[in-house]
């Protein structure tokens, strides 16, 4: 049986404690906004499963990065304290959010829901507006230049079409 020191313990628990967010957000708040769970075709069902896969998928990638090369959590009251741009951050500077936007994509689409469509509208404009005040001007602070440049060449949204290579000086 694995032994692990309290340090290690610890981090355990906030990982633990920081996927409590995409529960909230991709399970939780759906529940709640949503009555009608009733599936309408069979094709909203298999494109809305394909397209919640996918979205999960994005999620556990980026997830995974922010564990292993950013050593920390994905939560803000816990940030990981290395830069991650490896990954899918290569493409874009915001991998998570839209893996989870994808998922309540395909909810919405499984579901036929309007309320949840809503839902992910509201998401996103809540982590654009957060992006913007609050953990972009954190992430400029916490590694400077480096953040900067990688900035200054992977959008926020849209991903690139070739994957940014950080300049090896």
């Amino acid at each position: 049986m694995a032994t692990y020191t309290d340090k290690q313990m610890m981090q355990i628990i906030k990982q633990l404690i920081s996927f409590s967010l995409p529960v909230l957000v991709v399970i939780i708040v759906p529940l709640s906004v949503e009555n009608d769970l009733s599936v309408h075709s069979n094709f909203a069902l298999v494109s809305g499963i394909v397209i919640m896969c996918t979205g999960l998928y994005v999620m556990e990638m980026t997830i995974s990065s922010f564990i292993r090369t950013g050593k920390g959590t994905l939560a803000p009251w816990s940030p990981t304290r290395n830069l991650v741009i490896t990954g899918m951050y290569r493409y874009v500077r915001n991998p998570m959010i839209l893996g989870v936007l994808t998922v309540l994509a395909g909810e919405a689409i499984v579901l036929m829901s309007r309320n949840i469509l809503f839902w992910a509208i509201i998401f996103f404009l809540i982590n654009n507006l957060w992006f913007l005040l609050f953990e972009e001007p954190d992430l400029e602070k916490r590694f400077g230049e480096e953040y900067k440049e990688y900035k200054r060449n992977v959008p926020r949204w849209i991903p690139r079409t070739r994957p940014y290579t950080p300049d090896l000086k």
